[in-house]
């Protein structure tokens, strides 16, 4: 009995020891294969923070922009309208000063005839419904006035707002980038004779909705946004069909989280080679075409050949240390939001 008992133990701990190997030797996502592109978890979140906070910022501007020039109609309406009302009002209280109570009174004893009488209460009738709705609609264009102003001065508090944190945000993506050696302002890639992609879907307000890693990646096994989905799809109506990969496990940056492809230069796949000739201006059309598509498409940053290009900075330097692909010499990369 002893015997068996110990040799049910000696197999309970066998099981552990086997157990507790594969713990400790399966990759966890802090020690994931680190990012070939270059560029620290801590730079990647930075550049993340301020491109979506610029965005956003943008974005709350432009729809009090729209608020505003709203209100700046229904202010206007009601200042013209309480203007011609005022001289109805005026009338009525000048009239109202004259006959006085008393006097209506008299008008009406002082009828000739039961006729006469009620000829004259008729129209009295009708001048104090008059003179009700008068003075009504002149004081809802006081109120509407009132309201549409005190919105209108919020409106402008709100701009001032956005426009500090889009200061702010330009500085911190300059900040980040400075830190690694990068920033300086670049020629940049831009191409005025790109086509216009088909604009992915936003929410009523304007804004992008958040998505996660949803729909099937049909670059490799993974999985992607539908905003990354929509950017690929027309990238490639556009002409531009080589070699791409979007998913991938990686310790840190958008490729884990299903927002970003790398889209080679070659058309053969990625080189170990910076892009020259035929492979760099097609390289530079792409970067050109996103770019010029940020705002359709929800584009967060593009990086191409030492330059990274985010909304709230345009072109700058950017300094990744290795070979091609660190320095995105053989590869456009595409980050979404």
């Amino acid at each position: 009995m002893a015997a068996n008992l110990l040799r049910r133990l000696a197999a309970v701990v066998a099981l552990l020891v086997v157990v507790l190997g594969a713990v400790l030797t399966a990759p966890s996502p802090a020690s994931a294969a680190p990012d070939p592109e270059g560029g620290s978890k801590t730079l990647r979140a930075a550049l993340e923070s301020a491109a979506k906070g610029h965005v956003e910022a943008t974005q709350r501007l432009a729809a009090s922009q729209k608020r505003q020039k709203r209100l700046q109609n229904t202010l206007l309406q009601a200042q013209v309208e309480s203007k011609q009302l005022e001289k109805q009002v005026g009338a009525v209280a000048a009239r109202s000063y004259r006959l006085g109570r008393f006097n209506t009174m008299t008008l009406l004893l002082n009828a000739s005839s039961p006729d006469s009488f009620l000829e004259r209460v008729q129209r009295l009738d009708v001048m104090a419904q008059l003179d009700g709705r008068a003075m009504t609609r002149y004081r809802e264009a006081i109120a509407t006035y009132t309201k549409a102003k005190a919105a209108v001065d919020l409106e402008i508090k709100e701009q001032r707002k956005q426009v500090l944190i889009l200061a702010k945000k330009k500085k911190e993506a300059e900040i980040a980038l400075a830190s690694v050696g990068g920033g300086s302002v670049a020629g940049g890639f831009v191409s005025a004779n790109s086509p216009l992609a088909k604009p992915a879907p936003r929410n009523s307000d304007g804004s992008w909705p958040r998505e996660r890693c949803t729909v099937d990646d049909p670059t490799t096994g993974g999985c992607i946004t539908p905003r990354l989905l929509n950017a690929y799809q027309q990238a490639k109506s556009a002409g531009f069909k080589r070699y791409t990969s979007c998913f991938s496990e990686r310790a840190s940056g958008e490729h884990p989280k299903g927002r970003a492809c790398d889209f080679s230069a070659n058309a053969s796949g990625f080189q170990n080679v910076n892009a020259s000739g035929g492979d760099k201006a097609y390289g530079n059309s792409l970067a050109g075409y996103f770019v010029k598509n940020a705002d359709r498409l929800g584009v967060m940053y593009v990086i191409w050949f030492r330059e990274i290009w985010m909304p709230s900075t345009g072109w700058r330097a950017y300094s990744g240390s290795g070979g091609p692909s660190a320095t995105h010499t053989n590869h456009v990369h595409l980050s979404m939001l």
